[in-house]
């Protein structure tokens, strides 16, 4: 029951406004841990919505949070009455809007239904095996496993790869992966940040652990916010020398650079293999984490690593056994984008390109500068 009210003055614009404050206001001491203490009239709702005023009115004071998009025409939007040019997807490549992967569409689920029915641990339709021979191939990698999302990776991997060993965190890593590092707490990690990018620092840490527990390293490969990647090399040669395991999550990478040629059309490098590629780094003490969704516009996502560990991972990681697959249309346009990579991917990456540094050419001229 609320509260009976009582009648305060508050000491605001010059101490003229009277308030109406409730009896369970009134100022106690602290909590014995320093934090406010809450009232006992209040439910959890009460106090989450609270919490959490601060973003939940960002939700209603900008029209760009949680927007309904009421139509798309190419790269144009529409939102209520207003049409908008579309700067915020993430389909690097353009695939979402390709003719012929749409037109490939059709095949499949006449073949196969909109969904999978099984858990993969049951069965996996053959589109599964295709897709992971392909990208084993495109990687130059032992082996790969597909999941329907990076979040649902890093949820459920990490937890099982570290154990009751020891998770060190990038300083900005992306929160996903802190997620999946915060469930392997949970289940009796330990968990190190290490300062960005500083391998000195990681160095140091990682000598100071115990070498008979597990011990993963957790980072980005290009990082979601400057656009820049570490020297995996150098943080490949460390997880090697005090074996541990590098992890590394190449979501914004994989897709949009790879393997440098003499024949590449610009410095991203050829065929979107990812940012081991693009660096020449081997896959020794490595598992690499991307998905599908920002190049390839599919519902799908993939860890490249050793076929004992892929084995080990159909019967420990939870989405593998429990989680509806990815529909049956996402399967198809993965399949379809593989097809386009091969045929004209490095033509859309150059275009990419282009369009990335008429930007930054123009900020440099306005002396803006960048992190990239």
């Amino acid at each position: 029951m609320e509260a009976p009210a009582t009648h305060t003055t508050a000491p605001t614009n010059g101490g003229t406004e009277t308030a109406l404050r409730r009896s369970s206001d009134v100022l106690t001491e602290p909590s014995a841990n320093g934090k406010p203490r809450r009232r006992h009239v209040d439910g959890w709702l009460d106090r989450w919505v609270a919490a959490t005023a601060d973003l939940t009115r960002l939700k209603h004071e900008h029209p760009m949070v949680d927007a309904v998009i009421d139509e798309q025409a190419g790269r144009r939007i529409r939102i209520g009455d207003h049409w908008l040019s579309d700067f915020a997807s993430c389909n690097y490549l353009g695939f979402d809007l390709d003719e012929e992967i749409i037109a490939s569409v059709p095949e499949y689920l006449a073949r196969w239904g909109t969904h999978p029915s099984w858990s993969r641990l049951l069965g996996s339709p053959r589109l599964y095996r295709e897709i992971e021979e392909e990208m084993t191939e495109l990687l130059a990698c032992e082996d790969v496993l597909l999941l329907p999302t990076i979040t649902h990776i890093h949820m459920s991997v990490i937890p099982v790869l570290v154990g009751d060993g020891t998770v060190f965190l990038d300083g900005r890593a992306h929160k996903t992966i802190y997620d999946g590092a915060m469930v392997a707490a949970g289940h009796g990690a330990q968990i190190v940040r290490f300062r960005h990018n500083d391998i000195e620092h990681l160095r140091e840490l990682v000598a100071a652990s115990d070498p008979g527990l597990p011990r993963v390293i957790a980072m980005d490969g290009v990082n979601s916010m400057t656009g820049n990647a570490p020297d995996l090399e150098s943080f490949a040669r460390l997880a090697t020398e005090h074996d541990a395991l590098l992890y590394v999550d190449d979501a914004h990478g994989f897709g949009v650079i790879g393997e440098r040629s003499p024949a590449e059309l610009c410095d991203y490098g050829t065929r979107g293999n990812g940012v081991f590629r693009n660096q020449g780094v081997g896959y020794d003490n490595v598992i690499v984490v991307a998905g599908f969704s920002k190049a390839y516009s599919s519902l799908l996502a993939f860890i490249a690593l050793p076929t004992r560990l892929k084995d080990a991972m159909k019967v420990l990681a939870p989405p593998y056994l429990y989680s509806g697959p990815s529909p049956v249309a996402s399967l198809a346009t993965t399949i379809g984008g593989l097809a386009a990579n091969r045929d004209r991917g490095d033509l859309a990456r150059h275009a990419i390109w282009q369009r990335t540094h008429r930007v930054l050419d123009a900020l440099q001229r306005l002396e803006i500068r960048t992190p990239n």
